[in-house]
């Protein structure tokens, strides 16, 4: 996961976010900060340290922070900053749907922050990288498979294939193409290529693990998706890339684990209360208009009737 492409979704909406703070605390009508400013807009400046972020952003992603880039970027903050003071001057700024937009974004961003600051001062070191690549190392060791099968609907379908590859076992990859249900293999003769067994059904991964190389199932194999012949045609120690290699996509799901477990300790020792949902508008309503209705009157009762 990149969290740099999570960072510039997240621009918008910070500097959405400060220039409606400079907007509604402003009232001074000029700037009273010493920190640079790229321009003013009505009184209110637009600091030269958001410019330079949103140019950081543009060679990030490879491309150059040029005068006109900066210009651009400078023009486009001033026509949002003019269109916010308008808004916040209507009040916009306070209706709820607004606010609690404005909340969500304040959050997203300070939750971002807080990532980044954990990976800053949370790295990864070189130790842990290769005790979690032995880890895995083991997990996945193994063997590897290349088989075909061909799947069918019936147990007596499946027995006619294997009575006929008896006596050609050539025809198997003739067979599939004729016979199996299985859309993503049948058209290539039942080729499933190299696979990890661990990753089938279990049916299916136990008993290709106990077929000789060049063997067939002589017993149709149940599964969920029906009864399968198969046919190994060879196998090899599962090869593992070295570390190097993966080293990058390591450190970030090492890096991923740690911070979920942060996470998941924060929520437990948070103390969350949830409210019950409240009640559909229609049952409000009715509730309503029951309880505000006159009760009726009792009417008279009728003396011809006992």
């Amino acid at each position: 996961m990149t969290f740099n492409k999570y960072r510039i979704l997240l621009a918008g909406g910070a500097c959405a976010l400060t220039l409606i703070a400079c907007s509604s605390s402003n009232d001074s009508g000029g700037a009273s900060s010493k920190e640079p400013v790229a321009a003013t807009v009505n009184g209110t400046p637009i600091s030269e340290r958001l410019v330079g972020m949103m140019l950081k952003q543009r060679t990030d992603l490879g491309r150059a922070a040029s005068a006109e880039a900066r210009s651009g970027y400078i023009d486009r903050l001033a026509m949002q900053l003019v269109i916010t003071q308008e808004a916040v001057k209507k009040g916009l700024d306070k209706a709820p749907e607004v606010a609690d937009k404005l909340e969500l974004s304040r959050q997203s961003i300070l939750v971002d922050a807080f990532v980044q600051d954990y990976f800053k001062s949370n790295p990864i070191t070189d130790d842990v990288l290769k005790a979690e690549y032995e880890k895995i190392k083991v997990q996945m060791a193994g063997t590897e498979y290349k088989a075909r099968h061909i799947v069918v609907e019936k147990d007596a379908d499946a027995k006619d294939i294997i009575a006929r590859l008896k006596k050609n076992p050539k025809a198997f990859e003739a067979l599939a193409k004729e016979k199996s249900k299985d859309p993503g293999s049948k058209g290539k003769g039942g080729d499933l290529g190299w696979f990890d067994p661990r990753g089938m059904v279990p049916e299916f991964g136990a008993a290709v693990a106990l077929l000789a190389k060049g063997a067939f199932s002589e017993e149709p194999v149940k599964t969920q998706f029906g009864y399968h012949v198969i046919m190994l045609e060879d196998s090899r120690p599962k090869e593992f890339q070295p570390l190097e290699q993966i080293k990058n996509e390591l450190s970030q799901q090492v890096q991923q684990q740690k911070l979920k477990a942060m996470f998941d300790d924060m929520k437990a020792k948070a103390k969350i209360e949830v409210t019950p949902a409240p009640a559909p508008a229609e049952a409000k309503e009715a509730a309503s208009a029951k309880d505000a209705a006159p009760a009726k009157e009792a009417a008279p009762a009728d003396p011809a009737k006992k």
